[in-house]
């Protein structure tokens, strides 16, 4: 009964055995899906769809995708705040629906 337990990871106190609909959840809120608003200020709206743990870079990807404009000359900002290639959407609490401004170099 004791290997029964021990290959199940059941009984003790620091098993790995995990149910697999907390798995999944645990899956599905890593990769969180958010859409973000750029507007260049010039009649062009953007909404890109991509994950919170992009980064800044990544997301001048996928706007130059749909804008035709290489991804070097993009832009992105808040205010004053002119955002770096290297730092994720999560750190800089970019979340689903918010709007940044788009500005060509």
């Amino acid at each position: 009964m004791d290997t029964i337990k021990s290959s199940l990871g059941l009984g003790f106190p620091n098993s790995t055995y995990h149910h697999p609909s907390i798995v999944e959840s645990v899956a599905a809120e890593e990769e969180k899906m958010i859409e973000v608003v750029l507007n260049d200020r010039l009649g062009k709206k953007v909404r890109v769809k991509c994950n919170d743990d992009d980064t800044i870079g990544d997301l001048k990807k996928l706007v130059a995708a749909q804008t035709g404009t290489r991804a070097d000359k993009i832009r992105i900002q808040k205010w004053y705040n002119v955002y770096k290639d290297h730092i994720t959407l999560k750190d800089y609490e970019i979340h689903d629906g918010m709007g940044l401004e788009l500005y060509y170099n």
